[in-house]
C-alpha cells in the first residue's frame, strides 16, 4: 500500500473553524473521523459532515483529539503545504498539439510540467484527458460528487483520438465518461481544434456523439490550437484561416440551433478567437449559458463589454485630464479600442492609447495576451510616451505573482519603461476604473 505523506498546515484563514480551534501553521493533520487523508479528495469529502472528529499532531510530537460540531459543507479553513496533499500527477501523453512542447528551452521548471490529475480538475477547473485516470479514481469522483469534472475530449473517434494524444489507450479512456454519465456526475468538456486533424467531419462527428451525453455534459468548448515558433520535429500543424475560422461557427452555430431547440442549452461553445479571426461579431450574452467556459476563453469579449456598459451607464463622465496606455496582444486589440471609445465618449479628456504587441518570443502565430512576455513589452513600448500609467490584464502574470512568462517582473518592467504599471482584474468595473482613474462620476 502506498505510504500516506503527512498533510502539514501552511496558513489559517482568520476567523476560521481552524483558528478557533488554536491550530497554527507547522501542524499536522493525522486524520479525519478516524480515517487516514490520502489526499485532497479525501478531505474535502471527510469534512463535509456536520460533526467531525479529527486528530492533529504538533510540532513537539503531541497530538491533539478535537471534535467539531459545524454546518455541513462548512471548511475548516485550512490551506496546507502541499494543495494536492499527495504528488501532482503528470501527463502520460505526447499530444500532437502540446503547447508546452512548443516551449523554449532555459525558461523556468514549473513551466515544462504536463498535469493531466482529475483532482486539479475539480480544484482548479483544469482540463483533464482522463488516460491516466485509474478505476479507483472514477469511482472516488462519483462517491464523493467531485463535479464538475472537466475533459479533454479533442475527438469522439477513437483511433484518431489515440493518434493525436499519442496514447494508445486513449480511445478507451473515453468509456469512462459513460460511467460519469450514468453516475449523473457534471462535466464539461473541450475540444482543440487541429487544422485537417479533428476539425470538419470530424469535428461534427464529436458535436453528434458529445450530445448523447446531454444534460449532464453541460458545455463542450471548441478552441483553435496555440503554435508557437519552437515546434521543430513535433507534428506538422498548420495554422487557422479566416475561412477556416468561418466554417467553424457555422459549423458550431448550426449545432447550437438544433441542440437549444431541443435542450434549451447552446451547449457547443465557440472560443472567442474565431470569432475574432473571421472578424465577425462576438454573440450575444444568451448564448453563452451562463458563461460555463469562461475560463476556456470563451465569452470573456461579450462579459467585458457587458460589465464595461453597466459601469458606464452608472457614470455621469466629466472632463477629468488622464492620458494611458493599454498594451495587449494583437487579436484583443481591436475589441479594446471598441470599449475604449466608449469610455472616452464619456470621459472625452481621457487621452487612451491601445497598443497592440505582437509576440516575437513565441512566434507570431500566437497573438492572445495572456501569453506575451515582459521582454516583447518592453521592447515594443520603449520610447513610447506611454503617459501617466500602463495597464495591463492580470492574465499576463503566473498566477498570484507579479511575474511574467519570460521570468521578468513588473517592477522590472516598469524600470524599464519608466512608467508606473497597473495590472487590472479582467472584469470591466475593473477596467473602467483603472482608465479612467478611479473614483466614479
Amino acid at each position: 500500500m502506498k505510504k500516506i505523506r503527512e498533510h502539514v498546515i501552511k496558513s489559517i484563514e482568520p476567523g476560521s473553524i481552524a483558528e478557533e480551534l488554536e491550530l497554527e501553521p507547522g501542524d499536522v493533520l493525522v486524520e479525519v473521523n478516524g480515517q487516514p487523508v490520502r489526499d485532497v479528495l479525501d478531505y474535502h469529502y471527510l469534512i463535509n459532515e456536520e460533526y467531525l472528529e479529527i486528530v492533529v499532531r504538533k510540532p513537539d510530537g503531541e497530538e491533539w483529539e478535537l471534535e467539531i460540531e459545524k454546518e455541513y459543507e462548512d471548511d475548516l479553513g485550512i490551506e496546507f503545504e502541499n494543495g494536492m496533499m499527495d504528488d501532482y500527477r503528470s501527463c502520460s501523453n505526447k499530444c500532437i498539439f502540446c503547447f508546452i512542447d512548443q516551449l523554449p528551452k532555459n525558461m523556468r521548471k514549473t513551466l515544462y510540467f504536463k498535469d493531466d490529475d482529475s483532482r486539479l480538475s475539480f480544484l482548479q477547473g483544469n482540463y483533464v484527458t482522463l488516460t491516466n485516470m485509474s478505476q479507483e479514481d472514477v469511482d472516488r469522483i462519483i462517491t464523493y460528487r467531485m463535479e464538475p469534472i472537466n475533459i479533454s475530449f479533442q475527438t469522439m473517434n477513437p483511433e484518431l483520438r489515440c493518434k493525436m494524444l499519442h496514447n494508445r489507450f486513449a480511445g478507451e479512456a473515453l468509456k469512462k465518461v459513460d460511467q460519469f454519465y450514468e453516475a449523473g456526475i457534471i462535466m464539461n468538456g473541450q475540444i482543440v481544434l487541429c487544422k485537417g486533424v479533428n476539425d470538419g467531419e470530424e469535428l461534427n462527428h464529436s458535436i453528434e456523439q458529445l450530445t448523447q451525453y446531454l444534460p449532464y455534459l453541460q458545455s463542450v468548448s471548441v478552441v483553435p490550437v496555440g503554435l508557437t515558433r519552437y515546434r521543430d520535429g513535433l507534428y506538422p500543424l498548420e495554422p487557422f484561416t479566416r475561412e477556416d475560422a468561418e466554417q467553424v461557427l457555422d459549423l458550431i452555430h448550426s449545432w447550437q440551433e438544433r441542440i437549444y431547440r431541443e435542450y434549451g442549452t447552446h451547449f457547443i461553445h465557440a472560443g472567442d478567437e474565431w470569432y475574432l479571426l473571421a472578424e465577425r461579431e462576438i454573440p450575444e450574452e444568451e448564448t453563452y449559458d451562463g458563461y460555463l467556459q469562461l475560463e476556456n476563453g470563451v465569452g470573456m469579449v461579450r462579459l467585458l463589454r457587458e460589465e464595461t456598459a453597466a459601469e458606464l451607464a452608472e457614470r455621469q463622465g466629466d472632463d477629468r485630464k488622464r492620458r494611458v496606455t493599454i498594451a495587449t496582444g494583437e487579436l484583443a486589440a481591436p475589441i479594446l479600442r471598441e470599449i475604449g471609445d466608449d469610455i472616452t465618449k464619456k470621459y472625452p479628456g481621457i487621452d487612451l492609447q491601445i497598443q497592440a504587441i505582437k509576440n516575437e518570443f513565441f512566434g507570431g502565430k500566437i497573438t492572445v495576451a495572456g501569453l506575451l512576455t515582459g521582454q516583447d513589452l518592453a521592447k515594443q513600448l520603449s520610447g513610447l510616451d506611454l503617459g501617466a500609467e500602463l495597464l495591463l490584464g492580470d492574465h499576463m502574470l503566473k498566477s498570484g505573482e507579479q511575474v511574467f512568462l519570460d521570468d521578468m517582473t513588473v517592477a522590472q518592467l516598469s524600470g524599464t519603461l519608466q512608467v508606473p504599471i497597473t495590472i487590472v482584474k479582467s472584469d470591466g468595473k475593473a477596467f473602467v476604473e483603472a482608465v479612467v482613474g478611479g473614483s466614479k462620476a
